[in-house]
């Protein structure tokens, strides 16, 4: 075993290209190629899906440029967890450390994990979740669920060996992620678009309606039922440009912090949401509404290549998938171990994850996160997971964005190189609409998000069990 030592400091290899290929890699997985299908049976017009991607972009973005000015507060590793407890106290962190390892970070590992492997089975079949390998009673492993556990053994392998190997890949799968979107947008706007088609589409773009299974039939929508459908309906969009606040954890290994970090979250997240946007003009341009709501297994990206290439289109989509989780489960790895360094650093974690490697990376933090992921993955639950994770996410989202707030007031003279953008108003909006969504959420999704939500709060009496002592 190598040796592992407190006197190994972490080494600023990362630069700002680095740092948003971080954020463009880990935000984009495979949910740009999947989650427009169920934003369409929610809204049901080409205006509000639009609309709802252009919402999450904004959102989205506010809230990285408001982030901006606690990176450069706190240049340290950990990022969001330290910005919590600095804002707040201990416990407010551990809940997010514990949310964080619990279910976000890891169901997000173990989900696109599995999202790689279904895709790769495209080319290979016998990797395809459909292929039962063990069976005793309802326990079942599959090859998708065994192959997307090499993969995290893999990555987590390769970013133990240190953060500059990690970040070389990074950076190149997500060029290659980026010019392939970008790509794909251009031959379908070229090739694939009929204006029937977009005309059609944009006829009565903004009369919504929500699709009823049970009914199987369309439903006009408007006041408290639009608001229900929206939120459900950015469930997905969010999900999906989430993860950008990955470059705060390993704030540590950046140069130039204070300036660097703040910027690869705009850059990045300005990125993203651009390339969603235009994704979805595409895919509006290419087929009708009806065929993006209820394509196959969702896969409105493998319908749209398609229509684009023909059947050498379904294959294009899955190495893009594959290249594209690949790189997006990198960036979760690489980033997450180090906020459960910092917090076995404050002792709420296992004491080895606070040590490094001779490779200075937290070897230890990242084979934790790497074992409970591949157990989440051989659950089958991550489907589940993910619907919990969202509401957990925001409401973090939410409180480290009012800490800025907190922060002003509690540290008036601290030196701030960054300013959030906007200062109050647009932190405030952030705000105003997560909050008006995690309500929504709560009251129409009780189920699943309400579970969120206690396994949240689950972690306050592990925080009594576990904290140290006080001297």
């Amino acid at each position: 075993m190598e040796k592992e030592t407190q006197d190994h400091h972490f080494k600023r290899e990362l630069g700002l290209l680095d740092g948003t290929m971080l954020v463009v890699g880990s935000m984009i997985g495979s949910g740009i190629f999947i989650v427009s299908a169920d934003i369409g049976r929610q809204v049901g017009s080409a205006g509000w899906l639009t609309l709802i991607w252009v919402l999450t972009g904004l959102v989205t973005v506010i809230a990285a440029v408001s982030y901006g000015e606690l990176s450069a507060m706190f240049p340290k590793a950990g990022g969001q967890y330290v910005y919590l407890k600095e804002a707040y106290n201990k416990l407010i962190a551990f809940l997010y450390g514990w949310s964080f390892f619990a279910v976000i970070q890891t169901g997000t590992i173990a989900a696109v994990g599995v999202a790689f492997s279904k895709f790769a089975a495209y080319l290979f079949e016998p990797l395809s979740d459909e292929n039962i390998l063990f069976n005793v009673g309802d326990f079942k492993i599959n090859a998708a669920q065994l192959m997307s556990i090499f993969t995290i053994i893999l990555l987590t392998y390769i970013n133990s060996r240190g953060v500059k190997n990690g970040k070389l890949l990074q950076t190149f799968l997500t060029v290659i992620k980026i010019v392939s979107l970008f790509g794909l947008i251009i031959f379908g706007f070229t090739l694939g678009a009929k204006a029937e088609v977009w005309n059609a589409n944009w006829a009565d773009a903004w009369s919504p309606s929500n699709y009823n299974a049970a009914s199987d039939s369309w439903m006009p929508i408007a006041g408290s039922a639009l608001l229900a459908a929206v939120s459900a309906a950015m469930v997905g969009s969010l999900f999906s440009s989430d993860a950008w606040n990955g470059v705060t954890f390993i704030a540590a290994e950046i140069k130039n912090p204070e300036k660097n970090v703040g910027l690869s979250l705009f850059l990045g997240t300005f990125i993203v949401s651009v390339i969603y946007i235009l994704a979805n003009l595409m895919y509006l341009s290419v087929m009708p509404l009806q065929d993006i709501a209820f394509a196959k297994s969702d896969r409105v990206a493998v319908v749209a290549a398609q229509n684009i290439f023909g059947n050498t289109g379904t294959l294009i989509i899955a190495l893009m998938i594959m290249i594209s989780t690949f790189a997006c489960n990198n960036g979760l790895i690489m980033a997450g171990a180090r906020v459960y360094y910092t917090m076995a650093k404050d002792g709420l974690f296992f004491k080895k994850a606070a040590l490094l490697n001779k490779s200075s990376v937290p070897a230890w933090a990242l084979w934790f996160q790497c074992v409970w992921a591949s157990a989440l993955c051989l659950t089958g639950k991550y489907g589940d997971l993910l619907d919990y994770v969202m509401i957990i996410v925001i409401i973090f989202y939410i409180l480290t964005i009012y800490g800025i707030f907190i922060l002003r007031r509690k540290m008036p003279d601290a030196v701030r190189p960054y300013r959030a953008f906007g200062y109050p108003v647009l932190p405030f909006f952030y705000i105003i609409v997560a909050a008006a969504i995690c309500i929504s959420l709560l009251i129409t999704k009780t189920s699943t998000c309400g579970w969120g939500v206690v396994i949240m709060l689950a972690g306050i009496p592990v925080y009594y069990l576990s904290k140290p002592k006080e001297a």
